[in-house]
This record gives structure tokens, C-alpha cells and sequence, in this order.
């Protein structure tokens, strides 16, 4: 994923979790297990930039899809942090390597953490760093003393910055702050536009595209794209029926019984207007940032959003960047190596992930043809290495087929799976 191009005729030997050699016909040892991929496809599992999903259910539906690293972007149980992270981590549960955000803000609208001082801002930080996280996710109604004691504490703790626009400060002091990954391309959006007051739904005007790429790139920011997500927000603004077909298809019955009553409560449905205008710009923006070399991450927001499957979602994420305008490697890049880089930008990882090189962490996707033919193959792979840890077409039907019976027994008992 260097490069759009297809080796073939490739031997890929994997030791413990990485990669440790490739070539033509290369030397193996007596004891080494041999995967026949003979006519099939090499690619570099996939990553989910933007994920809420923390049930071990979740992680075999993600495997199943083929998605190997995800990055949580806050609200996850302590249990999850504590005891199933380092568990997944390490391969003694199947599932995608996890990557973890801890929530701060100035209000608790979204249940994290609330900091009102430079001091709390700090203490906050520091409590993320002790207890196993990666990053520190923003929400907007951080003050701005606060904002920059967390940026200033997270450079200081080694830890990413990701979230919302936060609104006491502009886009580029946000950005210049420390290396940011931007949650949505919506927050793109209300950071630079201010839409009229007899319309507080309309889109913005191209030229911000122009604006927000070079703020972008002036400070080296990488970006979530979660078109999908956007999209899914504005097909049920309004439209109770278009929700309602979300329980009945077939991703539907790998989503508990919790959610889908979450889901129900959500008002998106008994919303006014249209956002399909912002839509329709967003697909506009993603290819114009695109274009301006802005590295772009799939995401998807699963499965805190109506309609956003974990796992399968991020397939549809990757339909709609094509859609927007990116070629096939563009947005298969975006699920891939993007996030390997930003991962390594950020972290300083000894181990990368998101490209089939000695080195990297052994997460792979084989598949039966060329998904730089076509991005629909990688829905069905043929067989799944997460951290050197393989399974077969068999092993992730049985998954899937656990899960949704064990959802099924769940529902049929009024209950639901806890993470």
C-alpha cells in the first residue's frame, strides 16, 4: 500500500505478531504453517478511525469484516479499558488491535470528563495516560485556558489529540496546538462557516474547501472522513421510514438489543428540514481535501449512530469516498496505511501497521480477487491475520454466526449482551 501496484507470486512469513519477510520463494522452516493463498489477494487489514464499540462481540464482527485496528473514541467501560484492551491486544481474544481515547469537556452533555481549569485540564491528562490511553479525545465547550493545558499535557504525556471543533479557540490555533486528528469532516464545517439565520441547515459555500485544506495542511492534520456516518445522519433527518429499515437489514441482527433501543430513542427522525445539502458539500470536501494531499482516515462512528454497523459499516464508508471522487487506492488507503501513519506520526510505534512489509504488524486480509478492482471483495474475505493470530473463512463465519445467535437469545429474553 506504498503504491498502487500488485507483487505477485509472493511468499509473506510471519513470525509472532509481524511480519518478517517477503519474497519469491523463500526458505521455510519445517515447523511453519502454510496458508495456501495461491490466486487470491494480499492486503493490509483495515482500520476503523472512528469507533465507539467495545463488546467482544463487536471485535468478532469487526475481524469478520475484516477490520483489524480500531480506534475508540471515548465513552468505553472501565472494564473494557482495564481488563479486555490488553486482552485483545495480545491475541488472547480474538479481535482488532485497539486503540483507545479518553473524553474531556467543558460540560457533560456527553457523559466525559469535565474540566473547568488548567489544573483539572492537566489531572485529566494524566489520569488518561495512567490508565492505558492513547489519546485524548476534545468536545467543544472546553475553555480556552483549558484547551491548552490539555494540548500542552498531552505533548508532555506523548498522547494524541483527536475530537470536535472546539469552539473557544479557532480551527488553526486547534490545529497548531499539537498534532490533531480531526473526528469528522463535519466539524470542518462549523468550524469555518456560520450558516444564516433563516437557514441554519444550509451548506457552505465551495470556497471553505480551499480554506479548510490549507489550514489543514499548513498543520500537518489528518482527518477522519466518516462520509458514511454523515450521510446515514441525513437520510433519516425527517424520514421515520428510512430509520425504521434500519432494523431490518440483514448488519441489523449483529447489533444488540441495547443498541437498537438506543437507536429508537435517538430524534434524528423527528428532526426539520434537510441535511442533505451538507451531504452532498461533505462528498465535495472530502475530494477537494483529497486532492490538496490532506490525509484522509475512514471512520465510522459505529454503532452510536442509527444505521452504522461495527465492522460492516466501514465498507460502506469506503464505497462513499470512491463515490466522492478518490480512486480505489485512495480510499483503500484511507482504511490502511493513512492510519499506520497517523498511528506512528502520533505514537512513535516500534511496530506500524497498514502496509504488507517486513516489519509491520501481521494484520492481513486475503481475498479472492483484487480489491484494487474492486473494493466489494474485501466484504467477504477469504481469511483474516489479526497480530499474527490467522483465521479462516470458516473460523469468521462461526463468529458472526455466534454473535447473532447469542443476540438473538439476548432479544428473545428482553435483555442485552454487556461489554
Amino acid at each position: 500500500m506504498d503504491r498502487e501496484q500488485v507483487l505477485r507470486d509472493q511468499d509473506v512469513v510471519v513470525t509472532g505478531d509481524a511480519i518478517t519477510a517477503i519474497g519469491p520463494n523463500l526458505h521455510l522452516p519445517a515447523e511453519a504453517r502454510v496458508i495456501d493463498a495461491q490466486g487470491k489477494y494480499l492486503s493490509p487489514g483495515l482500520a476503523d478511525m472512528h469507533s465507539h464499540s467495545e463488546s467482544r462481540e463487536d471485535m468478532k464482527v469487526y475481524l469478520a469484516n475484516g477490520v483489524t485496528t480500531i480506534l475508540n473514541l471515548g465513552g468505553a467501560s472501565a472494564t473494557f479499558v482495564d481488563q479486555r484492551v490488553p486482552l485483545f491486544n495480545s491475541g488472547k481474544r480474538p479481535g482488532p488491535h485497539i486503540y483507545l481515547a479518553l473524553r474531556i469537556d467543558g460540560t457533560p452533555e456527553y457523559g466525559q470528563i469535565v474540566v473547568k481549569t488548567p489544573d483539572e485540564a492537566r489531572a485529566a491528562v494524566r489520569l488518561a495516560k495512567t490508565n492505558g490511553y492513547q489519546f485524548i479525545k476534545l468536545y467543544n465547550n472546553l475553555s480556552a485556558d483549558a484547551f491548552v493545558a490539555v494540548a500542552d499535557e498531552a505533548r508532555r504525556e506523548g498522547l494524541g489529540l483527536t475530537g470536535h471543533y472546539v469552539r473557544a479557540v479557532t480551527l488553526a490555533q486547534q490545529l497548531q496546538s499539537h498534532d490533531v486528528l480531526v473526528a469528522h469532516l463535519e466539524e470542518l464545517m462549523y468550524a469555518l462557516f456560520t450558516p444564516p439565520d433563516q437557514d441554519p441547515l444550509a451548506a457552505p459555500p465551495d470556497s471553505v474547501i480551499a480554506t479548510a485544506a490549507q489550514t489543514l495542511k499548513a498543520n500537518r492534520a489528518f482527518v477522519v472522513a466518516d462520509l458514511f456516518t454523515f450521510e446515514t445522519i441525513a437520510a433519516q433527518w425527517g424520514r421515520p421510514a428510512v430509520a425504521a429499515a434500519y432494523y431490518t437489514r440483514p448488519e441489523a441482527k449483529f447489533v444488540p438489543y441495547e443498541w437498537r433501543l438506543d437507536w429508537m430513542r435517538e430524534d434524528y427522525i423527528s428532526k426539520k428540514g434537510s441535511l442533505d445539502p451538507r451531504a452532498t458539500f461533505e462528498a465535495r470536501l472530502a475530494k477537494g481535501l483529497s486532492d490538496a494531499g490532506i490525509p484522509l482516515l475512514a471512520g465510522t462512528d459505529a454503532p452510536t449512530i442509527p444505521g452504522i454497523y461495527p465492522g460492516f459499516s466501514l465498507h460502506d464508508d469506503l464505497d462513499r469516498l470512491q463515490a466522492a471522487g478518490l480512486t480505489r487506492f485512495q480510499a483503500l488507503s484511507a482504511a490502511t496505511r493513512t492510519p499506520g501513519d497517523y498511528i506512528q506520526a502520533t505514537l512513535h510505534e516500534p511496530k506500524k501497521f497498514g502496509e504488507v512489509k517486513a516489519g509491520y504488524r501481521a494484520d492481513l486480509v486475503l481475498t479472492d480477487r483484487n480489491p484494487l478492482d474492486d473494493l466489494g471483495v474485501l466484504r467477504h474475505p477469504a481469511g483474516v491475520m489479526a497480530g499474527g493470530h490467522w483465521y479462516s473463512q470458516a473460523d469468521l463465519g462461526a463468529m458472526l454466526a455466534q454473535v447473532e445467535g447469542d443476540y438473538r437469545r439476548a432479544a428473545a429474553m428482553g435483555g442485552a449482551d454487556k461489554p
